[in-house]
């Protein structure tokens, strides 16, 4: 498999897996009850990645889950932030 298929099938992958989560979540992290805690969507999503770079870095190995998670959270903060499109970025 090629650089740009492995890519493709990755992103593709995450997203099916995002919009799995989000159904299944009731699109708690970007519309949160805010029960508990009272933190905007920015703010949730953003602590969720701080626990999740702590638990890596507190972990023996890496773990296809959380690189999973942190891909997840930066699409999660991306869609919260309407980026859609990067391709502006491009050299």
């Amino acid at each position: 498999m090629e650089f740009e298929e492995k890519v493709n099938t990755i992103l593709g992958s995450l997203g099916n897996l995002l919009v799995v989560k989000n159904r299944n979540y009731g699109n708690s992290a970007l519309v949160p009850l805010n029960i508990f805690s009272k933190m905007n969507s920015q703010e949730g999503i953003m602590q969720r990645l701080d626990d999740k770079l702590m638990r890596v870095k507190n972990s023996k190995e890496l773990r296809k889950n959380d690189i999973a998670d942190l891909m997840g959270y930066l699409t999660l903060l991306s869609v919260q932030q309407e980026w859609l499109d990067f391709t502006d970025l491009i050299d």
